[in-house]
């Protein structure tokens, strides 16, 4: 239970002796200014004419709230129950891959802050620093691993194989990158960080893709990688043959339609993360809160149903989990905080996302994630 009577989740800020950027306009700025060109366009931008960048935006300013009043508000409880296991809030850290672009520490600093703020950490197939120093430099916290699928589907299978060895405790399967997305922001800055290498840590440990090698060559890696990252064959029977490899809960990533929602759930699957990829791959697509509703109607309760993509503040969480997700991941805000102040950066973005949340529920007239199920959101006309 959190209290909410002390009056200074927003006193606690404006009395901070060094301001940190609050809201995600100020983060971006902030970044902006302090990154160069290729690196920061790489994480702030979408697809194409981005179009689905801003369907993401616009399908949370499609939603108002009617309040509730006169009923005591002053214990939240803001815990969630994901595959048995209970955690305070509601909130995760999305997979974003190659953290080392943002702060040399990367994911490393990442994990250390999800740890501390006891928030899931899903990482990366594609980040800078291994699975297993991970597991390692943040060893209590809970941690999943977003398994891209490769070309070679041992390589795969392998990283999975790690994944759970190490500890972690669910696989995230991500089906939207069957290609890379149309992508003119790092067309335009000639920036590719798979081609630098930010995306070495978990290739570069893998047994399966070191023995696929031809030497030992940075060029060979890079290869490498882009033969494997890359998987247009990837169908349901690869679903299939992963759950049966794998003793962990495996969700997919960037589930937008009911169908396949349904299709989901009748491969065994054991969660949902309803996901355009922030915008990133295909251009033109359904903002991701406005696909929830559907997909939550589909599943009925019979798996955890996740949002991500667009979430860039408490406000955008709670209309979410009002709309029927039972957890909501966050993506670039934390990456901003990490480029700005490495994992203090980092706790202070998700804290003040998570504070906002939590006021948030309060003056909503809700007590519980649940019972945000409850308050009343209204559509804008035509939306």
């Amino acid at each position: 239970m959190t209290k909410t009577t002390h009056g200074d989740l927003l006193l606690k800020n404006i009395n901070a002796q060094a301001p940190f950027p609050i809201c995600f306009a100020d983060l971006e700025k902030a970044v902006a200014e302090k990154m160069e060109a290729g690196p920061f366009g790489y994480i702030r931008s979408g697809a194409g004419g981005e179009q689905t960048l801003r369907n993401n935006r616009a399908a949370f300013e499609k939603y108002s709230i009617i309040p509730r009043f006169l009923q005591d508000v002053s214990s939240i409880d803001t815990s969630i129950e994901l595959f048995g296991k209970v955690h305070p809030t509601p909130l995760l850290f999305a997979p974003v891959g190659m953290n080392k672009m943002a702060h040399d520490e990367g994911e490393l600093a990442v994990a250390r802050a999800a740890d501390q703020l006891k928030i899931p950490y899903i990482q990366s197939t594609v980040s800078s620093y291994a699975l297993e120093d991970v597991a390692q430099t943040a060893p209590t916290a809970t941690k999943w691993f977003q398994l891209y699928w490769s070309t070679n589907e041992e390589i795969a299978y392998s990283m999975a194989a790690r994944a759970e060895a190490a500890g972690f405790e669910a696989i995230v399967l991500t089906v939207d990158t069957v290609m890379l997305g149309w992508r003119e922001e790092d067309v335009r800055n000639q920036f590719s960080p798979l081609k630098l290498g930010y995306a070495r840590g978990n290739y570069m440990n893998d047994p399966v893709f070191t023995a696929s090698l031809p030497d030992d060559s940075f060029e060979s890696y890079v290869q490498g990688v882009l033969q494997n990252v890359f998987h247009p064959t990837l169908n349901w029977e690869n679903v299939r043959e992963l759950k049966r490899r794998s003793n962990l809960p495996i969700l997919l990533k960037g589930i937008l339609h009911p169908e396949d929602a349904k299709l989901a759930i009748e491969n065994g699957i054991d969660g949902i993360i309803v996901s355009n990829h922030g915008g990133r791959q295909l251009d033109g697509v359904i903002g991701s809160l406005d696909a929830l509703p559907d997909i939550v109607k589909a599943v009925k309760g019979r798996i955890p149903v996740i949002l991500d993509s667009g979430v860039y503040r408490g406000m955008d969480a709670l209309k979410a989990l009002a709309l029927g997700a039972d957890a909501v991941a966050i993506g670039r805000p934390f990456v901003y905080g990490l480029a700005l102040d490495g994992q203090q950066g980092v706790e202070k973005v998700m804290a003040n996302l998570y504070d906002e949340l939590k006021v948030s529920i309060a003056l909503a007239g809700a007590i519980s994630i649940k019972g945000l199920r409850d308050i009343t959101l209204v559509k804008k006309d035509g939306a």
